[in-house]
C-alpha cells in the first residue's frame, strides 16, 4: 500500500525494528537519525533508548533511566540530546553515554502556577526554565532552544555552554508569540526555530533570537517536526495524522486523521525523523505505542 502522492510517496516496512527477547517499544516519544543512518529511540519502557541500524536490527540499548522521556535531537557534531519532561531537565551526551551537560535542576520546576489537576495547558504565567520541558533544537553555533512545555509557555535560548541567553513567549492562545503547550521545535537550513504550538494547532516561526516571522496553520495537535532533505518539513500531529509541508507551509501531502493500528495509519504520533535517504520514522505514544519506517518512493 502506498501512502501519500506526487512527489512524496511512501510503503511501509513492516518488519523493521528487529527486538530482542524481552524488550518492547511501548511509547517512543522520541526519535532520531544520526550521520550514520542510525535510528535512536527514545522510549518510555525499561530499556529507553535504543539504537537500531537502517535496515531495523537492533544495535544496543543504553544503560541510562530517565524519569519521563519526551524530545530527543543528536547534534551534527554527534552529541545527543535528551529531554526529561518528568525531571525537568535537559541532558546533553556523547555516543559513549558519558554526561557533558545538564540544562535545569533535576525535579525542580519554575513557577508559572501550572498543575498538574488543571483543565488542560494554558498556564497563568511564563516562567523561567522549566516546566515540563518537551523538545531541543541546535545551531550551528551548538546553540540550544528549547521548548517549554507542558507547564511552561516559553522558548528559552543556550549558550553552547549551558548560560541562558533570552526566553520568548506568554500564555495565550491567539496572537503571535503566545503559546498553549510548545511540544516540539526544529532548526531548519534558513536558521529560522520553528516551534509547534501544539494545543493552538499551529507552527510559530521565528529568527534565532525570539522575533517572529509568520506561523502556519491548519494542523491537529503538532508534536514534533523536522525539515527533509529537500527542504520540506514533516509534522507529526497528536490527531493521528502525518503532514509534510514546504518551506512556506503549504501541504505536500498527508495521510491519517482517524485513530488506527492499521499497517500506515497511526495511533497518537508523537515525533518524526527522516534519514539521508528520505524514508521516515515515525514513533507513537498512548495507545500507540510502536515506531513505523515509511520507505520513499524513488
Amino acid at each position: 500500500m502506498i501512502f501519500g502522492d506526487n512527489d512524496f510517496q511512501f510503503s511501509v516496512d513492516t518488519n523493521w525494528g528487529d527486538l530482542p527477547e524481552g524488550f518492547e517499544f511501548h511509547q517512543v516519544a522520541g526519535v532520531a537519525v544520526d550521520s550514520d543512518d542510525q535510528v535512536y529511540l527514545f522510549n518510555r519502557s525499561s530499556h529507553q533508548v535504543m539504537v537500531f541500524a537502517r535496515n531495523g536490527n537492533f544495535v544496543r540499548t543504553w544503560d541510562k533511566k530517565f524519569a519521563g522521556p519526551h524530545g530527543m535531537l543528536i547534534g551534527d557534531d554527534g552529541n545527543l540530546f535528551f529531554v526529561d519532561r518528568d525531571d525537568h531537565v535537559i541532558y546533553k551526551y556523547n555516543k559513549n553515554q558519558e554526561l557533558l551537560l545538564t540544562l535545569g535542576v533535576v525535579g525542580t520546576p519554575s513557577a508559572t502556577g501550572y498543575s498538574s489537576d488543571q483543565e488542560g495547558f494554558l498556564v497563568k504565567n511564563a516562567g523561567g526554565p522549566f516546566n515540563l520541558p518537551t523538545g531541543i533544537a541546535v545551531n550551528s553555533e551548538g546553540e540550544m532552544f528549547i521548548s517549554d512545555g507542558y507547564g511552561n509557555c516559553r522558548v528559552h535560548k543556550y549558550s553552547s555552554s549551558g548560560l541562558l541567553l533570552t526566553s520568548w513567549g506568554e500564555p495565550g492562545t491567539k496572537n503571535p508569540l503566545q503559546f498553549n503547550l510548545p511540544h516540539g521545535i526544529t532548526i531548519d537550513s534558513k536558521n529560522r526555530v520553528l516551534v509547534c504550538d501544539r494545543e493552538n494547532h499551529r507552527i510559530q516561526i521565528f529568527d534565532q533570537n525570539g522575533e517572529f516571522e509568520t506561523m502556519w496553520s491548519g494542523f491537529r495537535q503538532p508534536t514534533d517536526i523536522t525539515e527533509g532533505p529537500g527542504g520540506e518539513f514533516y509534522i507529526s500531529e497528536l490527531q493521528h495524522r502525518l503532514t509534510i509541508v514546504d518551506a512556506k507551509g503549504k501541504i505536500l501531502t498527508q495521510w491519517g486523521g482517524e485513530s488506527s493500528r492499521d499497517v500506515g495509519m497511526f495511533v497518537a504520533p508523537h515525533s518524526v525523523a527522516v534519514d539521508s535517504f528520505g524514508d521516515i520514522y515515525v514513533g507513537e505514544v498512548l495507545e500507540g505505542k510502536r515506531i513505523q519506517k515509511f520507505i520513499r518512493k524513488r
